[in-house]
């Protein structure tokens, strides 16, 4: 399709300089040759729209089922990510698991020593030593 396409799109643009000369329906070489290329086009691409059109009629049920039973699970995973940008894209793992990893790995935490009584100021308590009986 692209074979074809191409060279007559390319001849049509090069004859753009000739002069527009009139024929018997008063259409001008331009519009003629316009007219001819496109009628061409629709012919090439006519079984491949009919074929699209049939796919398309096959798969709305499904699709329409699909955003039916998926549209809550997905509307919720949206608004809990604040921006998609930060992930990479999924990737679904042999036992059947998607993972979703980030870009940049976050950074731990420090805690803070003064709401955490365990890191507060003085030693720490040690734990009790357990004994096996």
């Amino acid at each position: 399709m692209k074979q074809f396409a191409m060279p007559a799109l390319v001849l049509s643009l090069l004859a753009a300089p000739v002069a527009a000369q009139q024929d018997d329906d008063g259409l001008n070489l331009m519009e003629e040759g316009a007219r001819l290329f496109l009628r061409g086009l629709m012919t090439e691409m006519e079984p491949a729209l009919k074929e699209l059109d049939e796919v398309t009629r096959e798969m709305q049920p499904l699709l329409r089922d699909f955003a039916v039973e998926m549209g809550p699970a997905l509307a919720d995973l949206l608004e809990k990510v604040e921006d998609w940008t930060v992930y990479h894209p999924p990737e679904m793992l042999d036992n059947g698991d998607i993972l979703i990893r980030r870009r940049e790995p976050l950074t731990p935490e420090t805690p803070d020593p003064e709401s955490d009584p365990d890191l507060g100021p003085g030693p720490k308590a040690a734990p009790e030593e357990q004994i096996d009986l």
